[in-house]
């Protein structure tokens, strides 16, 4: 028996299957963190996305809807907010997470279908050699009491391995404001 869903159900009895490829539930968090786009299009995308037409054309319960895929999408989970520093980036980690899955797993992520909540299962089942892991102990590991080429060791091993902070579209606009600033001088 499957334990991973291949529809969400509405309260009104009303069943959607779902695309559970996790690609595609990986397009949904890229276009989520977008912020070039706008809520209400990123609404519409997850839901063609993950439903197709008809998740679309239902739109007295695109609330609903959305409350269901967005559960899907944190595989059950109730989301919990945290001020702690993410140590892994979906987009970012690309590569290390295909490695990962070859040397762990011998799953090459370009040649197989997997339901998103099995990948993300996979994920949190990584062992702690995998590279993946090995890059988010080094993002995780804290300086503090660290001292001397022991800290500089860190320092240069967290520069290498760091998540870039990726520019939202207000601070795209200011440095092309600025740029045009300086032109003009």
């Amino acid at each position: 028996m499957n334990r991973y869903p291949e529809y969400i159900e509405l309260k009104n009895g009303k069943k959607y299957k779902l695309n559970t490829d996790f690609r595609l539930a990986l397009k949904c968090d890229e276009i989520f963190r977008d912020e070039s786009i706008c809520d209400y299009e990123k609404t519409l995308a997850i839901i063609y996305i993950l439903l197709g037409d008809n998740g679309l054309n239902d739109f007295d319960s695109h609330t609903e809807i959305v409350n269901l895929l967005t559960k899907y999408l944190q595989c059950g989970k109730e989301h919990q907010e945290t001020n702690k520093e993410p140590s892994m980036s979906f987009k970012q980690d690309v590569g290390y997470i295909k490695a990962s899955f070859m040397s762990d797993y011998r799953i090459d992520l370009d040649k197989v279908d997997m339901h998103w909540w099995q990948f993300c299962d996979l994920i949190q089942g990584l062992t702690d050699n995998s590279i993946l892991n090995r890059v988010r102990t080094i993002r995780e590991e804290p300086l503090s009491g660290k001292k001397g080429k022991e800290l500089s060791r860190w320092q240069e091993m967290k520069k290498q391995v760091e998540l870039k902070h990726e520019k939202t579209q207000k601070e795209k606009e200011l440095d092309k404001f600025w740029e045009e600033q300086m032109k003009q001088r």
